[in-house]
């Protein structure tokens, strides 16, 4: 396929507007965003995934209660000059991750949760007339590159609409934005048409659309009708499917990596265990700690 040249992509949304009542109450008092994976709250694992693809831009669209987010990036001068008089550089690296330059991060409110389409919407003067990215920091992936960074390269090639895509059990297809896939090439598919959570037994495929996205200008103007679908929500994917037709059209890349489903409790838990397993400063003790566990569970069986 023939490089074109396609605006770059420097804008990400980040819709961080939901309750996340599947976590109460510890989301009673804290965005379900600043929960910990590990040692760094999910929307950090985001914040760094768009920056390794280029992003330079970062919108969240967020709502009341949200405010620790916000603190999060600042700067935190007090604990700075604690960790310098304590000699701890490495952890003043860490800390310097978190903080994002003025101007880097627009907040934008939502003020009534009609769904995912209208939370992208609610930030379109701020992304103007250029494509953007749109991320879920709910959806954790761990893939090198990072999922995004893949989806950059790729759009580079193609242009048009792009979403992240994957297979899942045909029984589950029904809880996702599913693919209906009119070419295949390589890990890229052309897209004729996608349907949000259809009914059990009527997906067109098994290939589901997982939380990222890089999209057109158009999209927001389709969304501007704000119709309601799925659930009675103003759902995005429906505002991408009008595109299929479209010069560039809409794309699925099938990325190389493991997704986690944070936005619930089993998907938190697994990606804590294989991200932590990841680390060198705590393979071995949470291996060995894993593997007594289980013997202990089957010698009770």
């Amino acid at each position: 396929m023939a490089r074109h040249k396609h605006t770059k992509v420097t804008k990400a949304v980040f819709p961080v507007a939901g309750l996340g009542t599947r976590f109460l109450p510890a989301t009673k008092s804290m965005p379900k965003e600043m929960l910990t994976l590990v040692d760094r709250p999910l929307i950090q694992y985001a914040i760094d995934e768009a920056r390794s693809a280029g992003i330079t831009d970062f919108i969240f669209v967020t709502a009341r209660g949200k405010s620790a987010l916000e603190d999060y990036f600042d700067h935190a001068p007090e604990l700075d000059a604690a960790l310098r008089r304590a000699g701890k550089t490495e952890l003043l690296e860490v800390l310097r991750a978190t903080d994002m330059e003025s101007g880097a991060i627009a907040y934008i409110r939502q003020h009534r949760a009609l769904g995912l389409g209208h939370a992208v919407w609610c930030a379109r003067r701020l992304i103007g007339d250029e494509p953007f990215a749109v991320i879920l920091p709910d959806d954790v992936i761990a893939g090198e590159p990072p999922c995004l960074r893949q989806m950059v390269e790729a759009y580079a090639e193609t242009g048009g609409n792009m979403v992240a895509a994957m297979e899942v059990p045909p029984a589950r297809a029904s809880a996702y934005g599913v693919l209906d896939i009119a070419s295949e090439t390589g890990p890229l598919v052309r897209v004729k048409g996608m349907v949000e959570k259809p009914p059990a037994g009527t997906a067109p495929s098994n290939l589901a659309v997982i939380g990222r996205y890089i999209l057109t200008p158009r999209v927001l103007q389709n969304l501007n009708a704000r119709k309601t679908g799925a659930g009675g929500e103003v759902q995005l994917t429906d505002a991408i499917a009008q595109e299929v037709n479209s010069e560039g059209g809409v794309w699925g890349l099938r990325f190389k990596g493991q997704r986690y489903d944070c936005g619930s409790k089993a998907g938190f838990l697994q990606a804590t265990v294989a991200f932590a397993l990841s680390r060198d400063d705590l393979r071995d003790e949470l291996s060995d700690y894993l593997h007594a566990l289980l013997a202990t569970q089957r010698a009770a069986q």
